[in-house]
């Protein structure tokens, strides 16, 4: 059984086309951008519009890896679970790519393959790759907080509703240019919610991930300024103390 959708707003022209059905988007030819066993995405440029395909497989991990065959049958779905995740942000006002296409096909049951479809966001760059290149802007104080309280916000709200990111990474947010910059979250096909007391690790985790760039593009105190945006409190409590201790031992000696 092959389940598919299309946004109604990108239903005609060559977008339209392209993303008619789950066989026409894996017939779909493109420049490759990444590449895994179960996986891959490329991108293809329609009516001067860019978009980003991922499509998923079985793929050839080990059969223990995927519960010994049992999580095609049931398990959640890698491309499920993304697709999900991106029509939450959007739900929650979290600000993300646009899901353009989506859906999966099963057979008795199993997961097949599956595949999602999203709009470029024009302009933005990974704050990686901005730590990467060292990128005059991370050293632009009132551009940092800018960007700085927007995943702060964005980080709270996720963890209010009990939901983790699992992959907080810088790679995974995206700024525009200019003065005034507009923070938009990417890539969470392992996200998910989570209840007390794995919750607390969870949250630790992601804040590990965020800082463990952070460390080294920015300073103690625009993280310091960082943390307290996320808790909205102007001064240290006893348990945040506690917390940023794990936050910091999080990845010590996985470096």
């Amino acid at each position: 059984m092959i389940d598919w959708q299309v946004n109604p707003d990108y239903a005609t022209g060559e977008a339209g086309t392209a993303f008619a059905s789950l066989d026409a988007v894996f017939a779909l030819q493109g420049e490759r951008v990444t590449v895994d066993p179960e996986s891959e995405v490329i991108r293809l440029r329609l009516d001067g519009i860019l978009y980003y395909v991922k499509r998923y497989t079985i793929g050839r991990r080990k059969l223990a890896r995927r519960w010994f065959g049992l999580r095609d049958l049931f398990g959640p779905q890698r491309a499920v679970k993304e697709w999900r995740n991106l029509q939450r942000f959007h739900a929650w006002g979290l600000p993300t790519a646009t899901l353009v296409a989506w859906g999966q096909e099963r057979r008795g049951g199993r997961f097949v393959r599956g595949a999602l479809v999203t709009e470029e966001l024009r302009d933005t760059v990974d704050l990686a790759q901005l730590a990467k290149r060292d990128d005059p802007r991370l050293r632009d104080r009132a551009w940092v907080a800018v960007v700085s309280t927007q995943v702060a916000a964005c980080t709270r709200a996720m963890h209010a509703h009990g939901f983790v990111h699992n992959d907080l990474k810088w790679r995974n947010l995206l700024v525009t240019g200019g003065e005034m910059p507009q923070l938009y979250l990417i890539d969470c096909p392992n996200g998910g919610f989570w209840m007390q007391p794995f919750l607390g690790y969870r949250i630790v985790k992601d804040l590990a991930c965020l800082d463990k760039v952070a460390k080294y593009a920015l300073s103690r105190t625009q993280r310091l300024r960082f943390y307290l945006d996320y808790v909205q409190r102007q001064r240290l409590t006893a348990a945040d103390k506690r917390r940023l201790r794990r936050i910091l031992a999080f990845f010590a000696g996985r470096e």
